[in-house]
């Protein structure tokens, strides 16, 4: 079994008021940080044995270098860590890829990017609207947005992906359009899209609890996602997640992995694992995460994931796919109890029951929380 390696960088030079994921911006740590990560591959390169990877000769199948913003670190430090992948889990990549700022994007630093392996690059541009730029405190101008993407593809890097957000208090159809336009227009071979989330414990979500700012009406934002799918289905992208759009043969191999029940492995702060039967996560501070590893300990929790867990599980995540859940990788008395459960969703045209599959139809996109908690085994 071949399986993924996400090494998470929290560096950010600013943190953006929606951004719920950990990140930190001690930059004064960035090299005992790296120099962590790299102890900690040396600490864990025996762990592939426990995800099946008995061919230790061809282990990884994809590496993708997350965040925080990795754009933001030396390149020697990343170099220094693909090294270490390529010494501590031998294999030979598909997909290397690598988050990116719009306003870290050089020829030289894209350049550098391609000579040391990467193959595809990750870029949050979110909006082509400066305004909304500057509301979310993004770094970077919509015009810097463009001309990177331009950079990339000038290098030699045709596999980008970029981020888009919609649902922006006060905006209007017209104006989501515009950026989906805009993205169209750039060609990427995969775009990421979401709705605008307020999660709690974030600026965003304290300056909507202030009456600072609304939450645009669940019609607009419904009329925001079906332009979407329609627009990318026009300009040759299939949905193949939820959130995610990809022209035919660039969807991501790496979070594909996260849908579809393959092991993987999370290194640095905060970095999920996953084995079939165990989840753990590393702890969320640098510091402490910095001293654990230094002193030969690995900073992590974990769980044990029972058969129910297992299942709903794949509720939530094989069915935000277009390929669906396969009943066919589940126990009979959960198969049953998924098809119990499914029947009047599948009457009602938001799920559909083909070749022992479920899968979410283009309707049951729209309510698709509503359909996974009601699959969910309590």
């Amino acid at each position: 079994m071949k399986t993924g390696i996400y090494i998470h960088i929290p560096f950010c030079k600013s943190r953006c008021i929606y951004c719920g994921f950990y990140s930190s911006t001690l930059f004064g740590l960035q090299h005992d940080y790296a120099a962590a990560l790299i102890k900690e591959m040396h600490m864990r390169s025996s762990e592939f044995k426990e995800l099946g990877c008995i061919d230790n000769t061809n282990m990884v199948d994809t590496i993708y270098i997350g965040g925080g913003t990795p754009s933001t670190i030396p390149l020697s430090d990343i170099q220094e860590i693909l090294n270490t992948v390529s010494e501590c889990f031998p294999g030979n990549p598909r997909e290397v890829t690598i988050e990116v700022n719009p306003d870290d994007i050089t020829p030289e630093f894209v350049n550098r990017l391609r000579s040391i392996g990467i193959n595809r690059i990750s870029m949050g541009i979110q909006t082509f609207d400066d305004s909304r730029l500057q509301f979310l405190h993004r770094r970077h101008t919509s015009s810097q947005a463009i001309d990177a993407v331009r950079i990339i593809k000038d290098a030699g890097i045709e596999n980008i992906s970029i981020d888009l957000i919609f649902g922006f208090p006060n905006q209007t159809l017209d104006e989501w359009e515009s950026d989906v336009q805009t993205a169209v227009s750039l060609a990427p071979t995969h775009i990421s899209a979401y709705s605008l989330m307020y999660e709690e414990g974030t600026t965003l979500y304290r300056m909507m609890s202030e009456g600072k700012i609304t939450q645009i009406d669940d019609e607009t934002s419904l009329a925001m996602y079906k332009y979407l799918m329609d627009a990318l289905k026009a300009a040759g992208y299939e949905h193949y997640e939820i959130s995610n759009f990809a022209k035919p043969g660039y969807r991501s191999i790496h979070n594909s992995s996260y849908w579809h029940n393959v092991p993987y492995l999370g290194i640095g702060a905060s970095a999920h694992s996953y084995n079939i039967g165990t989840r753990s996560w590393n702890i969320a501070d640098i510091r402490q995460y910095i001293k654990a590893i230094n002193n030969g300990m690995l900073p992590s929790e974990s769980e044990t994931i029972d058969a129910t867990t297992h299942y709903n599980d794949l509720v939530t995540t094989a069915l935000r796919t277009s390929d669906g859940m396969n009943l066919d990788s589940i126990s009979p008395t959960f198969r049953q109890y998924a098809l119990q459960c499914a029947d009047i969703h599948i009457k009602n045209g938001l799920l559909k029951h083909t070749d022992n599959r479920l899968q979410l139809t283009r309707e049951g996109l729209f309510v698709s929380d509503m359909i996974m908690s009601d699959l969910i085994k309590i």
